[in-house]
C-alpha cells in the first residue's frame, strides 16, 4: 500500500491492528479510534467491501485472507456486499470527535454508511 503510515508500530503489529480493525468495523458497523486510523481503515475496508460485491470464490478467500472472522468474511458476501451493489466507492463515513482527554489525540467515529 503506497503511503500507508506507520503509526510508531513495527509492520506486521500495524498489519495485525489493521486486520482486526477491519474485521471489527465489518463486524459491527462503526469503531471509535484515532483520526489516523480511521483513515487507514478506511482504504483497506473499502477494498474488502468492493471484494464483496461480487461474490465469486475468488474475491470470498481473498477476503478471507485478511479479515480475520469466518462469519464476518459470510456476513461482506451475504449482508453487506449486496448493499452496496449500485454503489461505486464511498461505502463508509468518518466523523471527528475532538481531543481525547489522556493524550488529545484527534478521535473519530469510522461508520458503514
Amino acid at each position: 500500500m503506497p503511503g500507508t503510515r506507520k503509526l510508531g508500530r513495527t509492520s506486521d503489529h500495524r498489519k495485525a491492528m489493521m486486520r482486526g480493525m477491519v474485521t471489527y468495523l465489518l463486524e459491527n458497523g462503526s469503531i471509535e479510534t484515532t483520526l489516523t486510523r480511521a483513515k487507514d481503515v478506511r482504504c483497506i475496508a473499502e477494498k474488502m467491501i468492493t471484494l464483496g460485491k461480487t461474490n465469486t470464490l475468488a474475491n470470498y478467500r481473498a477476503a478471507l485472507a485478511y479479515i480475520t472472522k469466518e462469519d464476518v468474511a459470510k456476513k461482506l458476501f451475504d449482508e453487506i456486499g449486496p448493499k452496496y451493489a449500485d454503489r461505486n466507492g464511498g461505502y463508509t463515513a468518518i466523523y471527528k470527535l475532538g481531543p481525547r482527554r489522556g493524550d488529545a489525540a484527534e478521535m473519530a467515529l469510522i461508520k458503514l454508511i
